[in-house]
């Protein structure tokens, strides 16, 4: 850290944005393989919340390689230079008051760590969406795995590349077994219970 550079402690806080709001600002971290159904969910959530006056804001593991990451590969080293970077962006979009969410398969357990210890109790909700592989591959909607078994993709997860699954996740969601409908009801929920939305 460079010793030149400040904090710059601004007057509107994070507490006042979430008395504005309405509802407290949390981190929700979709991860679960490629076609478990992490961009559904977490984009129904969005619309979801949207719908309940909530102020919010997804990353899509997609969307910021075009952008943000679109320097990174899929290498470990990649993958979890990848997931910092999310993770700072996430800090701070919790800390303007949003409600974020985020859709990373994030295959690596510490990784997905690192970034929690980003925020205070609480304020980080890891969702596993759990699907087996073989109905994910049979979703496929990207044509990935097929690739990927024809040698065609390198590091990928599930076939040549690990996916470490969560070992405390904050909801896990069977997104071979439960609806859209039904996971959006767990999810509310749990977000009900940790106190995120404030009553008038």
């Amino acid at each position: 850290m460079n010793k030149n550079v400040v904090w710059h402690h601004a007057t509107v806080t994070r507490k006042r944005r979430e008395e504005l709001n309405k509802h407290k600002a949390v981190m929700l971290w979709f991860t679960g393989l490629s076609g478990a159904g992490k961009s559904t969910l977490a984009h129904a959530l969005e619309e979801k919340l949207h719908q309940m006056g909530c102020r919010t804001y997804v990353y899509d593991g997609d969307n910021v390689r075009h952008g943000l990451c679109s320097d990174l590969g899929f290498s470990d080293a990649d993958r979890t230079e990848n997931i910092r970077r999310i993770g700072e962006m996430a800090k701070l979009t919790v800390d303007a008051g949003l409600i974020t969410i985020a859709a990373f398969i994030s295959p690596i357990r510490e990784d997905r760590a690192r970034v929690r210890n980003l925020f205070n109790v609480g304020e980080f909700i890891e969702v596993y969406c759990r699907c087996s592989l073989d109905v994910c591959e049979k979703r496929d909607v990207k044509g990935l795995y097929k690739r990927a078994r024809a040698g065609e993709i390198a590091d990928f997860t599930g076939i040549s590349s690990v996916y470490d699954e969560p070992l405390n996740a904050d909801l896990v969601i069977d997104t071979d077994v439960l609806s859209v409908d039904e996971s959006m009801v767990k999810i509310i929920h749990l977000m009900t219970n940790n106190g995120v939305f404030l009553l008038e």
